[in-house]
């Protein structure tokens, strides 16, 4: 890297990522900030602009310009304008990783201190889990949430998604970094059942059938593993779950009792889905891109239009801030215009490398690979896709997956280039 000074600055703001998302949103963003600030001075002052004619950089930020196409035409434009000018942080977010992975010498050493973080927050959460409170005292049964896991988090139940977020980026390293004798697989298996059963007790349903179908994708297609290991692992993970579960009241309530509430018997041969929450926010969702299918009422006025509206019988809408699906999510925010570019851009950018995501065997981004994957399961609930904590995540993955292979990195075409 031709500053030290900028390599050693990003490598701490980086490696600051996973605290900064516990800390809050605000901590978070002004990271990120620092981030992008530090890399724009660097390339003003040796006036090399050359990253904005890459594809990939184009692409996105004709994302960034769709969006405050979107402000535009929101049925409210000042509401969603912050959320839709801000995504410009991640395009820029985007191109500093790649060119830290790039040029700087060892930039992997990030993915240690991304693991300590992650195994100091899953011990809270059995802490919690045990106890009912975690080591600064949140977690009380009788708050808005009741007995479901917070942790560092305190009022917010996104443990689970946080580390459902970060755990195949620290796997993939330890698989990159650990060679292949028993001791290491043993101690990588073992990690990896902690991660999955932290997520499981944390009550986070969707993360965790979303978390378990990334984890089967990521060992049944690995070489680290052979086959007898890949079965002896999974058969041991069902024992403990079980286990677990047999002596939890609280996981039977949230992943079995609340689930078979959903369904009513008429007879012995037909089973009905009930009306519940997330069939209702469904519905709602629907009967907003049914109202406005061209465009949506606009990012982040899913609210404005389901809480505020007076043309409908309150059972028409739910009033909420999103309607919990990320497809139902664009359709009624976006419409099929901005549906179809967002999914078609996103989905173009995912899956362009698979090809060598599988031929390199590089963990570490065939686990950004999955987890994106998995954000797009349809009918799972979801998290709104551009609320802060959500799209950090998932930008922290996207931007991984391609700066953590020199093939797919973006500054490797630039530097072809130059050679050429």
């Amino acid at each position: 890297m031709k500053n030290t000074y900028l390599e050693k600055s990003l490598f701490l703001f980086f490696s600051i990522i996973p605290l900064t998302i516990v800390l809050g949103p605000a901590i978070s963003l002004i990271n990120i900030l620092l981030i992008n600030l530090c890399f724009f001075i660097f390339m003003f002052y040796y006036k090399d602009y050359e990253f904005l004619k890459n594809k990939i950089v184009i692409l996105l930020l004709l994302i960034n310009i769709y969006l405050i196409f979107n402000s535009i035409i929101s049925i409210d434009q000042i509401i969603g304008i912050k959320r839709n000018f801000g995504f410009l942080r991640f395009v820029i977010f985007f191109i500093v990783l790649n060119y830290f992975f790039y040029y700087s010498k060892n930039p992997r050493k990030i993915f240690f201190t991304w693991f300590v973080i992650l195994f100091i927050f899953i011990l809270d959460v059995y802490l919690e889990f045990i106890t009912g409170s975690n080591i600064l005292g949140f977690g009380d049964e009788e708050g808005d949430f009741g007995p479901r896991i917070v942790s560092f988090f305190k009022d917010e139940p996104i443990a689970g998604a946080f580390i459902y977020g970060f755990s195949f980026i620290v796997v993939g390293y330890l698989f990159n970094k650990c060679s292949e004798d028993k001791k290491s697989k043993v101690i990588i298996l073992f990690l990896s059942l902690l991660l999955l059963i932290s997520v499981l007790i944390t009550g986070e349903r969707s993360n965790t059938i979303k978390f378990f179908i990334g984890f089967m994708m990521f060992f049944l297609f690995s070489h680290f593993l052979n086959k007898k290991i890949k079965i002896f692992s999974i058969l041991f993970f069902v024992i403990v779950v079980s286990i677990i579960f047999s002596q939890s009241q609280y996981l039977k309530l949230r992943y079995v009792t609340q689930f078979t509430n959903y369904f009513t018997i008429e007879s012995k041969k037909k089973i009905l889905l009930k009306k519940n929450i997330y069939i209702n926010l469904y519905k709602s969702g629907i009967n907003v891109f049914k109202n406005y299918p061209i465009f949506g009422v606009g990012n982040k006025n899913y609210r404005v239009e389901t809480c505020t509206s007076k043309k409908y019988p309150k059972t028409y809408y739910v009033c909420i801030t999103h309607p919990h699906q990320i497809y139902i999510e664009f359709l009624s925010e976006h419409g099929l215009f901005g549906t179809i570019i967002l999914l078609s851009i996103l989905f173009f950018l995912i899956f362009r490398i698979l090809g060598v995501i599988i031929k390199s065997k590089n963990y570490i981004q065939a686990g950004c690979f999955i987890y994106i994957l998995t954000n797009f399961i349809p009918f799972l609930p979801s998290g709104s896709f551009f609320s802060d904590f959500n799209s950090t995540i998932f930008w922290i993955n996207f931007s991984l997956m391609y700066a953590c292979n020199k093939q797919t990195n973006i500054f490797y075409e630039q530097d072809l280039k130059l050679k050429s």
